[in-house]
């Protein structure tokens, strides 16, 4: 049995947590917001998890500290916007030598660091902090599915191979199967910027599009994550791997993804906050725009769709015109295109 201390009680904090409870951890799970403590401790349900109850092992709390200390993990699951702040109110009770586990997805937009790179930060800036182990949880994972323990793969990244089977040993069941990957930055930058690619196949099939132009945004959207990744230095194979492509299939498909279903209200007239407010979550894909132009610029890599997003989402641009836009783009070669240029 693990000591698991959750931050964060969203979808998918919650529903990890009732997974790792039913697997016989002691899980205890915190949250910013008190309200929402009282309410999934009283009601053992959350509003956006159909089906799904809560174990009444699963603890909660209002104290950040009780969530941290003595843990044998502990797990990051707030919004990518949260995560510094989080890490930062944390960190007093973080101890060294700490496992930590992200499954937030996101690149911060004035550092451009990733997740884990943010904790680290922090982490740094507390100080005596220097053996933390942090691994970031990322795949085709939807909390909705996982609640009701529908067989799903996820990926277990950290460049310390110990500390990543140890997550990986905790969090395998029979409902979830968990691969180890050592390129942490790679994972984590597909599972930021599929959620852009979401985004425009959500756009495309509100205007009307079918099968045939998603299809076409996944293949050419993950040459772009492709092309990106690798110009940082992450190893190719990631991309073709559970946190790239099969992570942005989940996500540019399901009626679940909240980046799919903001793409898909846009596509239909609505202006882009409105269809945020409709959606009513965080949709991580507006929010990773920023910083994947920013590192595209500073790699010199093309990023066509990323690009027509962002004019369609900050810039006005109709999505009409954004696809029109694409499709007459000067003609490439496939190969060439894919990861050498």
């Amino acid at each position: 049995m693990a000591k698991i201390g959750i931050l964060g009680a969203g979808t998918w904090g919650v529903a990890l947590a009732r997974m790792l409870t039913n697997c016989g951890n002691d899980v205890v799970v915190w949250s910013a917001l008190p309200e929402e403590i009282d309410s999934l401790s009283s009601t053992r349900k959350h509003p956006n998890l159909k089906g799904m109850v809560i174990p009444d092992a699963t603890r909660f709390t209002k104290a950040l500290r009780d969530a941290c200390t003595e843990k044998d993990i502990l797990l990051f699951a707030v919004p990518s916007v949260f995560v510094r702040t989080t890490a930062r109110s944390a960190a007093p009770y973080i101890p060294d030598g700490q496992i930590i586990v992200d499954v937030a997805k996101g690149i911060e937009p004035n550092t451009l660091m990733t997740m884990t790179q943010i904790i680290r930060d922090e982490l740094d800036k507390a100080g005596g902090r220097e053996n933390v182990k942090l691994v970031a949880l990322s795949g085709p994972t939807h909390a909705e599915e996982v609640a009701l323990d529908l067989p799903t793969t996820i990926v277990s990244a950290c460049t310390d191979l110990q500390a990543a089977e140890l997550v990986q040993d905790v969090f395998m069941n029979t409902c979830l199967r968990v691969y180890t990957n050592p390129d942490v930055e790679g994972v984590e930058l597909c599972g930021a910027v599929k959620n852009i690619i979401a985004l425009a196949a959500g756009i495309s099939a509100g205007l009307g599009y079918g099968d045939n132009t998603k299809a076409a945004l996944i293949t050419r959207g993950m040459a772009e994550i492709t092309r990106l990744g690798t110009a940082m230095g992450c190893h190719p194979h990631t991309f073709a791997g559970l946190a790239g492509i099969g992570d942005l299939i989940v996500t540019a498909t399901s009626a679940h993804s909240r980046n799919n279903r903001c793409g898909y209200l846009i596509g239909r007239g609505k202006r882009p906050e409105e269809a945020v407010k409709e959606v009513g979550m965080v949709v991580e894909g507006i929010n990773a725009i920023p910083a994947t132009l920013a590192l595209a610029e500073r790699y010199g890599v093309d990023m066509p769709i990323a690009c027509a997003v962002d004019a369609v989402i900050n810039h006005g641009l109709d999505p009409g015109d954004a696809v029109r836009g694409l499709m007459t783009r000067e003609k490439k070669s496939e190969s060439d295109s894919f990861l050498w240029k």
